[in-house]
């Protein structure tokens, strides 16, 4: 009785390493196949096997593998297509835009929170860039949310915080509304960001008063987005002084002054020195040089705040447990009546340089906070109190 053979399509070497150069095609260019590979103007006629034979050419030669002139043919490609989807490696869908293997380093319930995420901050935070990687997926993921009956783009998880001003060059475009903003220099503030590049931007506006406009030597150290705007947490070049801008009050122009840049283990240590004046103080104002230097040195004297909640606000207060590392949340006797507190004590010590935020998230709570201490805080709070009833006493609205 003969042998059953044991051999099958992909036995050669030659065919082999076709399915493992297309393997290879898909996970380094995901949405290959789709009209966004090509030129505008050759999208309407595109072929999206033509553009997975030509990606898989040019992998073939950077991995220094020789193949045939023309090979391999799309009809073979289109066989091995079949291959992947028996063995699961593809869906068996349609790939509208684009050819992608599973998840890539996700499961799929990790990709789907993944995308929620991106999907907010594209939405509510105005991240340009997410925002056309958003679309890409979207167009990509949308075999995958059909199957799944529209659960995956269902946005389980929401942050609504949301930029106030323009952030995205292209809809400030769209709009006509263009600001002239360092949000049209992201790319390049994004790339010193990574070398740790020095680089000049230019203040346009400082609304605090403090005369700080014009040109400014930084080195970039991270983009962060806190409540309602973008900011641009950086080193001063000349010494060392770490500071937090709004990206919004720079202007579009931003100098590189050393390509080499130096690594990113200088850019951890001066982030973690950044964190550690955050996690100390209130807010993003990081202080003056010689205060800055002390804190970090573990050198500066810290101030008490103390601030009494009064119902209602006493129990959102009290909710707060991990509104400030250092924190301390005293609970006033209990009221006859209601069982509950009848006030809290909110007490935190904080470097000088955050009292000023301190106070204005205290004034939020209006008439159901009272400032204990220190002394200068208490005379800060009682003043704008008294300029607000004299707003209302003595100031005519037209």
């Amino acid at each position: 009785m003969p042998k059953k053979s044991t051999s099958h399509s992909y036995g050669d070497v030659k065919a082999f390493e076709r399915l493992m150069l297309l393997i290879a095609t898909l996970l380094k260019h995901p949405g290959v196949g789709s009209p966004e590979f090509m030129e505008s103007s050759d999208r309407e006629h595109h072929n999206s096997l033509q553009q997975v034979q030509l990606c898989l050419q040019n992998l073939a030669v950077s991995y220094g593998v020789e193949l045939p002139k023309g090979y391999p043919s799309i009809p073979t490609l289109r066989k091995d297509l079949e291959t992947l989807r028996r063995y699961g490696i593809l869906e068996d869908r349609m790939y509208r835009w684009g050819y992608y293997l599973g998840t890539g380093a996700m499961s799929q319930e990790e990709l789907k929170v993944a995308f929620n995420a991106l999907a907010s901050q594209a939405k509510y935070q105005g991240d340009g860039l997410l925002r056309r990687i958003y679309q890409t997926l979207s167009k990509r993921l949308r075999g995958l949310d059909l199957e799944l009956q529209g659960e995956f783009f269902y946005p389980v998880r929401q942050h609504l915080n949301r930029a106030i001003v323009y952030t995205d060059p292209e809809e400030m475009a769209a709009l006509g509304q263009n600001r002239d903003t360092l949000f049209h220099q992201l790319a390049v503030l994004e790339k010193a960001i990574c070398q740790g590049q020095t680089i000049e931007i230019s203040r346009g506006s400082d609304p605090y008063g403090h005369s700080r406009i014009g040109p400014q030597r930084v080195v970039p150290l991270q983009l962060i987005y806190q409540d309602i705007a973008w900011y641009l947490l950086y080193e001063h070049y000349e010494n060392g002084h770490l500071a937090i801008g709004r990206l919004n009050r720079f202007k579009n122009y931003c100098q590189v002054l050393n390509e080499s840049g130096r690594g990113l283990e200088a850019q951890r240590n001066s982030l973690a020195k950044a964190y550690q004046l955050l996690e100390n103080g209130w807010g993003l104002y990081l202080g003056e040089p010689p205060e800055q230097q002390l804190e970090l040195q573990g050198k500066l004297e810290l101030i008490t705040a103390k601030v009494r909640f009064f119902p209602p606000v006493a129990t959102f207060i009290q909710e707060g447990e991990l509104r400030h590392l250092k924190q301390k949340i005293v609970l006033g006797a209990k009221n006859a009546t209601t069982g509950k507190p009848s006030y809290v004590d909110y007490v935190v010590s904080l470097p000088p340089r955050s009292l000023d935020e301190f106070s204005i998230w205290v004034n939020r709570y209006m008439d159901k906070a009272r400032v204990i201490s220190p002394p200068q805080l208490v005379e800060k709070h009682h003043q704008a109190a008294k300029a607000l009833l004299a707003q209302y006493q003595y100031n005519s609205i037209e």
